[in-house]
């Protein structure tokens, strides 16, 4: 059986005159219980798709944030590379950036 009152309270029970007159003349005891059915709980379905969509919007974060840092890197490399001309390490030259008159 399961228990519809949560825990803590004390169940129905009947009065004691009244079970004694119950038993006295064999009438029956009813019990009424005024009991609403429990809202629907929107915590149990929204916290799932608020912690989803935070996950979502952060990880489009992270991606507009690595495109933006590569495009820096990349202009920082063609300014670097446009001002510093051929770069050279044991006899290997390395021109980063053409000149303007080719």
């Amino acid at each position: 059986m399961s228990q519809q009152l949560p825990p803590g309270q004390i169940a129905p029970h009947i009065p004691a005159d009244v079970y004694q007159r119950a038993q006295a003349t064999g009438q029956p005891v009813v019990f009424v219980i005024n009991d609403t059915p429990p809202p629907f709980p929107w915590a149990r379905l929204l916290i799932p798709f608020a912690i989803a969509g935070a996950a979502a919007l952060g990880t489009w974060g992270v991606v507009a944030a690595l495109c933006w840092l590569m495009d820096v890197a990349a202009h920082t490399a063609t300014i670097i590379g446009g001002a510093a001309g051929p770069i050279g390490a044991g006899g290997i030259t390395l021109k980063l950036a053409r000149g303007k008159n080719t």
